[in-house]
């Protein structure tokens, strides 16, 4: 069982439809049960949270169907191996839609996003169809336990980024934000195939490139304190060569 509700959850019934909250694991055992249990206890019934786990060895899943038995809100999408990021994003975009969710957060499962802080999504998501929890707004950087070398990094990409295609974003490689229905029926999920950095890059330059409304709220990031981190030299060599291609593919029209 997870601890009883606190007594004043924050209440979403007034926003139309249900949210649901996506957390990609693989081996968060430590992390995934009290990491739902805030969630759940801080937020009113209109939000409900979808994880996907790629066959962590650790038995997260094992612990996700433990609590799905007292807890209607929570669903589990079991995939057979580690199978990325981004895919396991893609299928719970796809799940959402087809469970008629209208606002849909991806959130790490970690603690370096604070639950709080979906408050502050949900408020602008009144208003926009993608709204990013951004770490680096108006020249601020809250970024909590990083090395300076990934700090410089995380920076840099953003800055490479938004030099290159042109979008106005402070922080596209943030991992914390919210989608409107809208705003996944209006881009092509079948032609998104990238991970890591480069997946979070990607869906904020088709959502942009909708011309749909993109709003930032100011996150405080924390660098998880148990588990370890899944970023790779990969995704990082995938992200650079990933926002020429987007350009490439929005110039000859075939985004």
């Amino acid at each position: 069982m997870l601890e009883q509700p606190i007594q004043n959850p924050v209440d979403i019934s007034g926003l139309t439809g249900k949210t649901l909250v996506i957390i990609p694991t693989y081996n968060e055992a430590e992390n995934i049960k009290p990491l739902i249990g805030a969630i759940l206890r801080s937020y009113s019934q209109a939000l409900e949270i979808l994880v996907i786990d790629d066959n962590s060895p650790d038995g997260t899943a094992s612990i996700i169907e433990s609590i799905i038995e007292n807890e209607s809100r929570v669903h589990l999408i079991q995939r057979p191996g580690k199978l990325g990021l981004g895919t396991a994003y893609l299928a719970g975009f796809r799940y959402a839609l087809e469970h008629g969710y209208e606002r849909i957060i991806e959130m790490d499962a970690d603690f370096s996003h604070d639950p709080a802080a979906i408050t502050s999504l949900l408020k602008e998501a009144q208003n926009a169809d993608l709204v990013i929890g951004s770490r680096y707004l108006n020249n601020t950087v809250n970024v909590i336990n990083w090395p300076l070398s990934r700090l410089i990094l995380s920076k840099t990409a953003s800055i490479y980024t938004r030099w290159i295609t042109g979008m106005p974003v402070s922080d596209p490689t943030s991992g914390f934000k919210c989608l409107s229905r809208k705003a996944l029926q209006a881009i092509a999920l079948d032609r998104v195939h990238s991970q890591g950095y480069s997946f979070q890059i990607e869906i904020d330059f088709r959502v942009w490139r909708q011309g749909l409304a993109i709003r930032e709220v100011p996150i405080v990031f924390v660098d998880r304190t148990v588990g370890k981190s899944k970023m790779t030299r990969k995704n990082i060599v995938e992200a650079v060569w990933m926002v020429w291609w987007l350009k490439l593919l929005s110039i000859v029209g075939r985004l």
